[in-house]
């Protein structure tokens, strides 16, 4: 056992697959000698080669595409983009292609690719840096869509994304890469692709998140009166979604809050809570509420909090939601 922050629990674990499995590769800008703009990648050029841990040039549809090409060759394709706002060039290559590969193929071909993107805001970032594009690519048949929040979650995902056999976007929200550590074992273990945690058990609501918002909802329980019992769900998996867990709460507390960072339109809240009504509405005793960033592009780091859904306005949800 080992006390980890993220960065360090996906740099170990992406070792820990490469030494077990000689088909592991790594590409993208900058992640051999640099070890990648937040240092994820650190080391693993040196331990493992440049065959196998592979500098790129500025192109995502390339790099996308020389990924896709590696895992249909038979490699397991680790690409990773530097920051999800530049996912976009690599749009065509990563929906169009590889979440389509097997269907297309009818079954001949997979593409065994974990694609792994820094998330969201926070950290004070420029524009393109600090978006959270988990709804785009959830809307998507073929991919699945992950992202842990902490270290020993990040470890299990991890490992499943790679040993899957179809193409995984590995979202990595980059406002607690290293913000705590926490105990990761090093023997090998697995979490399913398509399980929410738990986080906190309640009574009274239940309020769903992922990522980096997950600390945020934990601090406005912290502010919540002690008699006020909150169910807490991080989703974890983006796509597919684990609606059985958050329906069997929803059922239990008959109120529901989501909370993510994306824009509310179209946001992912939505699809979890249209999956709500349809599970849970005899059991709602309130109107499902989502607590989202705003229908406009993040700002800089100015207002960038003022942008993302924070404690207090998570809170405030909270108790407007209980006194319906």
């Amino acid at each position: 056992m080992a006390k980890m922050n993220l960065v360090q629990a996906i740099n170990s674990t992406l070792a820990y697959e490469m030494e077990r499995d000689p088909r592991v590769v790594i590409l993208g800008e900058d992640v051999g000698v640099n070890g990648g703009v937040f240092r994820v990648t650190d080391g693993l050029a040196a331990k493992f080669g440049n065959e196998r841990v592979q500098n790129t040039p500025l192109d995502e549809s390339g790099i996308m595409g020389i990924a896709i090409g590696l895992a249909l060759g038979g490699m397991i394709a680790v690409p990773e983009i530097q920051f999800e706002g530049f996912l976009g060039p690599a749009y065509d290559q990563l929906v169009n292609h590889a979440g389509r590969m097997r269907t297309r193929s009818r079954g001949r071909f997979t593409v065994p690719m974990t694609v792994r993107v820094p998330v969201g805001g926070g950290i004070h970032a420029p524009e393109l840096h600090s978006d959270s594009p988990e709804a785009i690519y959830s809307h998507h048949p073929g991919l699945k869509v992950v992202m842990p929040c902490t270290p020993y979650d990040a470890k299990g995902l991890l490992l499943s994304a790679l040993r899957d056999p179809d193409p995984v976007v590995f979202f990595e929200p980059k406002r607690v890469y290293r913000s705590f550590l926490e105990d990761v074992p090093e023997e090998e273990y697995l979490i399913p692709i398509g399980e929410a945690k738990v986080v906190s058990e309640g009574e009274d609501i239940t309020v769903v998140t992922w990522g980096a918002p997950v600390f945020q909802a934990l601090e406005a329980m912290d502010q919540l009166p002690d008699d006020v019992s909150v169910e807490l769900i991080d989703l974890r998996t983006c796509y597919p979604i684990d609606i059985d867990t958050i329906a069997a709460s929803v059922e239990k507390t008959g109120r529901c809050v989501i909370v993510h960072e994306a824009p509310k339109t179209a946001g992912l809240g939505a699809e979890i809570s249209a999956l709500v009504q349809e599970r849970c509405f005899l059991h709602l005793e309130a109107p499902v509420q989502r607590v989202t960033g705003f229908d406009t592009i993040m700002p800089y780091y100015k207002l960038e909090l003022e942008y993302l859904p924070e404690a207090p306005r998570i809170k405030k949800s909270i108790e407007e939601c209980l006194a319906y």
